[in-house]
């Protein structure tokens, strides 16, 4: 399943990456997803030629106009026993099927679902775009396989998510009210007593170069993790008794430092920065102050370690060179926090408001997926993807 909103302009490099999936046609069913208005959308599907085994859904209208709820829209309709969603940006690496396929054949009947590794292709063109290659690869390359791995409830990416359908069903789809619905389902399979693996297999993307896209996407994303961390804490002992002990500790350890740190960052660090300059942090007088400073500088210490390891082992599994562009690095934290409390206020304000991020379309001369010579040669960065568990 495919949802799309205002796509005319990618339509068709969407289309190449369906038909460069490598897959038996006679086994796929492709349903993209529109909202009744999307008329050149539409329209730019058929222009491009739509395959045979893909059919153009419309989402009837009606509340909210999001993500979740076209997917909603469509899950009845899915006759596959494995389903797949992309987003209309996505050009998935063309065995990625055949990889989920497999790895659904191997496992167990309670594994819900598999997690493609998310990838920015487009970390060359500024800053920002390079921060975001970086979160990603901290992501997909270290976090999320890490608590996979360990059986640990882990936030899903909104794309290139691999499903039982059965067992999607079961838990009744995505929150149509939640803008990321992913994180919130990720969840909903551990009180489920499902659970999430990571596959090998890489999805390219192209994250927003300019400050407005960047600022409006983290926003949702935020406001998103602030709504599944107030469903979760509207319960917490049936979510701890659902989950259990150490799976809910997980989960709430993930959550608040997704929130925490960038709300809070920005002033415990100034703080930290007055103290050490004009107080007795790091010559405390008293045992209350002596206290205090061993819980801010392990906090400092910890936090710190806990930002840079994941993206230091990132950059390594996934091929990114390190770049001058990361002394810029205090100024985007400044900017997640920005992020993060505009998302607050929206959260207060327009909790259900999705806000939509722009896509422009790659140059068709463009490489193909993956082979590009940013930051390392592409069979590098696919070697590297593939080989790490």
């Amino acid at each position: 399943m495919a949802p799309m909103h205002r796509e005319a302009n990618i339509a068709a490099q969407f289309l190449r990456a369906l038909r460069a999936i490598d897959y038996p046609v006679a086994k796929l069913d492709v349903k993209i997803v529109l909202e009744p208005d999307d008329q050149a959308t539409a329209d730019a599907l058929r222009a491009a030629g739509l395959p045979p085994y893909a059919e153009i859904v419309l989402a009837p209208r009606g509340a909210p106009r999001t993500k979740p709820r076209s997917l909603n829209v469509a899950l009845p309709l899915a006759r596959g026993t494995l389903l797949t969603i992309f987003d209309a940006e996505d050009r998935p690496e063309p065995g990625q099927l055949r990889t989920a396929a497999a790895a659904f054949a191997a496992a167990g009947p309670r594994v819900a679902c598999f997690q493609a590794r998310l990838a920015i292709d487009n970390g060359h063109e500024g800053w920002l775009a390079y921060f975001f290659a970086l979160g990603y690869a901290a992501l997909f390359d270290v976090i999320n396989p890490g608590l996979a791995a360990l059986g640990l409830p882990l936030p899903l990416g909104g794309t290139s998510n691999h499903f039982r359908t059965d067992l999607l069903r079961r838990v009744a789809g995505w929150d149509a009210w939640n803008v990321t619905e992913d994180a919130d389902l990720g969840l909903r399979f551990a009180r489920f007593g499902y659970s999430v693996g990571m596959i090998g297999s890489t999805t390219f993307e192209d994250a927003p170069t300019d400050l407005r896209g960047w600022l409006g996407q983290r926003s949702r994303w935020m406001k998103g993790w602030m709504q599944t961390f107030s469903v979760f804490l509207r319960t917490p002992r049936s979510q701890f008794r659902k989950i259990g002990a150490i799976q809910g500790l997980s989960a709430l350890s993930v959550m608040t430092s997704l929130l925490a740190g960038p709300l809070f960052g920005p002033f415990y660090g100034a703080r930290l920065v007055h103290d050490a300059i004009q107080g007795d942090l790091l010559a405390p007088q008293r045992f209350d102050a002596l206290a205090l400073a061993s819980l801010s500088l392990s906090i400092a210490l910890f936090g710190t370690a806990a930002l840079v390891l994941p993206i230091a082992l990132g950059m390594k599994r996934r091929g990114l060179k390190a770049s001058p562009l990361l002394l810029l690095a205090p100024l985007y934290l400044l900017l997640m926090s920005a992020a993060a409390w505009r998302a607050l206020w929206e959260w207060t304000r327009r909790p259900f408001v999705w806000t939509k991020t722009e896509h422009r379309p790659r140059p068709a001369q463009a490489a193909p997926v993956g082979l590009r010579n940013f930051p390392a040669k592409a069979s590098a960065i696919k070697a590297r993807a593939l080989s790490t568990p």
